[in-house]
């Protein structure tokens, strides 16, 4: 008498797929797992089917897949060639001390970069400590870095210690290290080369062991051509340069993004958005992204806010209004301006009506409704000095 299990020694097919088949005896949770199979393919398939004949606008794909392992690099998301690169130099410095200058536009990811060199390093159970440059008032920077005794200026009522204190041990990161004011750069150089500094309304010399790690968005060789930036701390910074693409430069990492901040707004918001049509990722893909990858997080967390259901709702007309903000009249779309540089022409040509006095009532400041101080940092910000002009 013939059983269940010996016509399963035979091949079996189902519907004529002959992909389902015993070479030995098998069980009935076998054949179930294995029908279980077909059916599950058998649904996808009609689906893709069905999918292909609708509309761009209607069809869409899936953003639950976890993420693969080579698309992520401690934090930093993408599977790109460029990024590939900036991966594999982040492995070999990162586990030696050596000062890394990060190079690239802003919101391209400086400081999840940083966090990942000190992460690869042996200091990673030490502090990691990071300032910002250009957030603090150039009179308080020093401060900020090296402290302070008590009494040593008007409002100094306790001593403070600083930043580079703060790191002994670990790694100090300083963003925009552009925008550091001219009389500082030489206490900085000190620290970089000799590891030593004094606090401010002190003489005692105090000793560290920090890894700099250093970033910004600006043209430093061009500062230094200018005057505005020293040569030796330039070169003493650049020690091993790493320069992080723009968003436009990687697109095609664009769809990684997508699903990662898509994922960690909705369950942050305990919503279900597990799907972007076609339509939308080929807007997001034809846009250029002028502020990089926060630029990208900060609009999908919008879409995420107004999303009810599961299709991710892009507001994709803020996107088609940033691109009409560029739109220079008069000009072709191979020869827009960027708003930064129209800003540059703009106060350019304020500096040349005023013959480059910046001050006083008749100056380009009054004539640009800026302070005095705020058109410096501008200036230096943007590269202007009446030798370029």
């Amino acid at each position: 008498m013939t059983t269940i299990i010996d016509q399963l020694e035979a091949p079996v097919r189902v519907n004529g797929n002959p992909g389902y088949e015993w070479t030995s005896p098998g069980s009935f949770d076998e054949l179930d797992s294995t029908l279980e199979n077909f059916f599950v393919e058998n649904q996808q398939s009609q689906e893709r089917t069905l999918a292909a004949k609708l509309p761009d606008e209607q069809k869409t794909f899936r953003l639950g897949e976890p993420l693969r392992r080579e698309d992520q690099f401690e934090g930093i998301i993408g599977g790109s060639q460029s990024l590939r690169e900036v991966f594999a130099q982040l492995k070999i410095v990162a586990p030696t001390d050596s000062t890394v200058l990060l190079l690239g536009e802003t919101g391209t990811g400086k400081e999840l970069v940083a966090h990942a060199l000190h992460k690869r390093s042996a200091r990673r159970g030490r502090p990691f400590v990071r300032v910002n440059c250009a957030a603090i008032p150039s009179g308080l920077l020093e401060s900020e870095l090296f402290g302070h005794e008590r009494g040593s200026f008007t409002g100094a009522i306790a001593k403070r210690i600083g930043r580079f204190e703060m790191a002994h041990g670990g790694t100090i990161f300083l963003d925009e290290i552009g925008d550091i004011p001219a009389e500082l750069q030489p206490k900085l150089l000190r620290v970089l080369q000799e590891q030593e500094f004094e606090r401010l309304g002190s003489t005692q010399t105090i000793r560290v062991n920090v890894r700099v790690v250093a970033a910004t968005s600006r043209n430093l060789p061009q500062m230094v051509a200018d005057r505005q930036f020293r040569g030796d701390l330039y070169y003493r910074l650049n020690v091993f340069p790493i320069r992080l693409p723009a968003l436009r430069e990687r697109l095609e990492d664009i769809p990684l993004l997508v699903r990662y901040f898509t994922a960690r707004y909705a369950t942050r918001m305990q919503k279900s958005v597990d799907q972007v049509s076609i339509k939308a990722m080929n807007e997001l893909l034809q846009y250029s992204w002028p502020g990089n990858v926060r630029e990208l997080q900060n609009f999908i967390e919008r879409a995420v806010i107004l999303s009810p259901g599961k299709v991710l709702r892009l507001p994709l007309s803020e996107l088609n209004q940033h691109n009409s903000l560029t739109d220079i009249p008069g000009q072709s779309s191979g020869s827009r301006l960027t708003l930064k540089d129209a800003e540059r022409e703009h106060i350019i040509q304020a500096l040349a009506e005023t013959n480059w006095i910046i001050g006083g009532l008749k100056g380009a400041a009054a004539r640009l409704g800026l302070k005095r101080t705020t058109l410096i940092s501008k200036m230096q910000r943007l590269s202007i000095s009446r030798a370029l002009a």
